[in-house]
């Protein structure tokens, strides 16, 4: 089984390849195939090491060659494959796969060479994903991890003919880069302290490492996370992501890129449980990011944007997951988020098809009747994300919340305030969205109706998905030893959890908890189902808080102005006056010397013999002047030095 390792990434690099170079040539039938059948054959791949991983319980290590070797300092090209990453391998190729099926409906109008153009750059990002996940050291992570980002710029940028999504697609790529460069100074910092970046070597030495030492490298890595799991304060590049086509924004915002963040901080868990002061930072950035979202997401109009917000929000709670010392319910939260907003995506992709591209939820209502199958499948979305039991979002969230609590009460009532917002923004959507009339033209209501089966099919499974998967983390306070997942990945956060102290709450006051939460949730469904089920379209503005949350709290244009503004600026003094009228400058000047010196020199070339022979004079003049006084300048040189 260990033989089949290498298949995993390698089928979709293949994809990659083949849609990549015929693209114009194959047809979209067969390059969806292709495109396809790579990730489901590397799903097949992948859930036979899963099992291999769940009876043994034990790590594989596949070595192939040394990627460098300098000196004393070798880095091997290597996988690791253990309960940790066969868990993120089943969740990157399963949901990757229906994304592709769901893709291969949905972007049918493109042209041939640009519908293979996306399927390779598709391939692409699950390869790379895959790259970051199985490395066995920092290196093939990082790899992974710059591979995602440029798959990012790729896809958010794919209709290049729009400037707006080129710009989205640049701002993407260059704040992953500042986040990339705190990732990049990590792994110097360990090579200098250990002399190794691999995981198992790094992680049985950490003892000789001190604790600053581990703080500026938990710090260092944790900026990385920041950039690319969108936190606080680089986040924004994640709701601009939405100009690429929306099954990009579901493999983006579900399966892999900003899942990143969240794999390296569980797998270095023994790192961070090591320097509690970058754990405490980790959790206030990941609440505080989870609530800004949230008041964001209220006042949007855009489909996708508040579906964008809303991700951001979530991997805020996995960031407090991480940060409490909540292993196990952050990468719990991972999985269940990668079924529900995946769903919700392609449930608002499929709305989008049907809106022949409109996105502004004011124009949309009453789709109820027209698309059963997504109305029903985007609810069980909203049930799931919103933390109604027994749904998926239910389990994973209220084990983060219960692991804040036992830290600090306050970060419990904070998430759920959260929570909370997250209910009322999501039903909003759902409310605007599929209840009341239509509020769209008539042709747009004249041409509603369900969707394919290539975008239904994904639906439905995600939807079942989204509904039973937080059955595999049952807390202990339903029944003993219930909790498949956290048995599952024991071995991964071993060493984190003999080395913390923990104090459950008591079964009593857990229920309670749930059961005032889950209130709460349901009283929040209801006041927002009975506020915009019947909404009637409006041309009155946003005021006040209303308007401030509408635009974001101007974190762009605060951005724009501090940072975007002064560098255009400064780019712009630097071509003018430094390159043009600097640089240029000097070089066309020499250039502009020759040349008059030259048109000057000419007017030597008079064609008159009278001039040459007067010219011949004058140099045999100065050529015996100079013979006869050298010695005398000689001696004259002699005395005066």
């Amino acid at each position: 089984m260990n033989n089949l390792i290498f298949l995993v990434p390698l089928l979709p690099l293949l994809g990659f390849l083949i849609n990549g170079l015929g693209r114009k040539s194959l047809s979209k039938q067969l390059i969806a195939i292709i495109g396809s059948g790579s990730i489901l054959a590397s799903f097949v791949v992948s859930v036979l090491l899963f099992l291999q991983v769940k009876s043994s319980g034990t790590a594989t290590i596949a070595n192939y060659f040394n990627f460098i070797q300098v000196a004393n300092l070798t880095i091997p090209f290597a996988f690791q494959i253990d309960q940790l990453s066969s868990l993120f391998l089943l969740i990157i190729t399963g949901i990757g796969f229906l994304i592709h099926v769901y893709s291969a409906s949905y972007m049918h109008e493109e042209e041939n060479q640009h519908y293979g153009r996306y399927f390779a750059y598709l391939n692409l990002f699950v390869f790379s994903m895959l790259l970051l996940v199985m490395g066995a050291n920092y290196v093939i992570m990082f790899i992974g991890w710059e591979g995602v980002g440029l798959c990012s710029y790729l896809l958010i940028g794919f209709w290049f003919k729009n400037d707006n999504y080129n710009y989205a697609a640049k701002k993407a790529f260059i704040m992953n880069r500042i986040g990339d460069l705190g990732f990049l100074l990590a792994v110097f910092y360990l090579i200098n302290k250990l002399g190794t970046v691999t995981y198992v070597d790094v992680f049985a030495n950490v003892s000789k490492l001190t604790v600053q030492d581990i703080t500026i490298i938990t710090a260092l890595l944790f900026v990385g996370a920041m950039g690319k799991s969108a936190q606080l304060p680089l986040y924004t590049w994640l709701p601009d992501a939405m100009a690429g086509p929306t099954p990009v924004s579901a493999l983006i915002h579900a399966a892999t890129m900003v899942t990143a963040g969240i794999y390296m901080i569980a797998r270095s868990n023994i790192l961070y449980t090591m320097a509690p002061g970058t754990q405490g930072f980790i959790a206030v950035i990941g609440l505080a990011t989870a609530l800004f979202a949230a008041t964001i997401a209220l006042k949007q109009n855009d489909i996708k944007k508040v579906l964008a917000y809303s991700t951001v929000s979530q991997l805020g709670y996995m960031f407090l997951g991480l940060g409490v010392g909540a292993y196990t319910g952050a990468v719990f939260h991972v999985m269940t988020h990668a079924f529900f907003k995946a769903l919700l995506f392609l449930g608002a992709g499929s709305v989008i098809h049907a809106m022949h591209h409109e996105q502004d939820i004011r124009k949309m209502g009453g789709l109820k009747k027209f698309m059963p199958i997504t109305n029903i499948t985007f609810l069980l979305g909203c049930l799931a994300i919103a933390g109604v039991p027994p749904f998926s979002g239910f389990f994973s969230k209220d084990e983060i919340l219960a692991a804040a609590y036992e830290k600090n009460p306050i970060l419990y009532y904070l998430g759920v305030a959260g929570a909370l917002m997250t209910t009322f923004y999501m039903f909003r959507l759902y409310a605007m969205t599929f209840l009341g009339k239509f509020r769209g033209t008539h042709d747009q209501e004249h041409h509603l109706h369900e969707s394919p089966s290539a975008i239904t099919f994904p639906l439905i499974v995600l939807a079942i998905l989204a509904t039973v998967g937080g059955f595999i983390g049952i807390p202990e306070v339903f029944a003993k030893n219930s909790h498949w997942l956290e048995h599952y990945l024991a071995p991964i956060f071993a060493g984190s959890t003999a080395l913390v102290e923990t104090h459950a709450v008591n079964h009593s006051q857990e229920l309670l908890m749930m059961g005032v939460v889950t209130a709460l949730v349901l009283v929040t469904i209801v006041f927002a189902w009975n506020k915009f089920g019947k909404y009637e379209a409006t041309t009155s503005e946003e005021t006040g808080l209303g308007k401030i949350l509408e635009n974001k709290w101007y974190v762009d244009e605060l951005y724009n102005a501090i940072i975007v503004n002064p560098l255009n600026e400064f780019s712009t003094f630097l071509k003018n006056v430094v390159e043009k009228s600097g640089i240029d400058g000097a070089v066309n000047g020499v250039g502009k010397l020759v040349n008059y010196s030259s048109r000057q020199l000419r007017l030597v070339q008079s064609g008159q013999v009278g001039a040459y022979i007067l010219m011949m004079v004058l140099s045999m003049i100065v050529i015996l002047f100079i013979w006869i006084n050298d010695a005398t300048i000689i001696t004259f040189i002699n005395k005066l030095f």
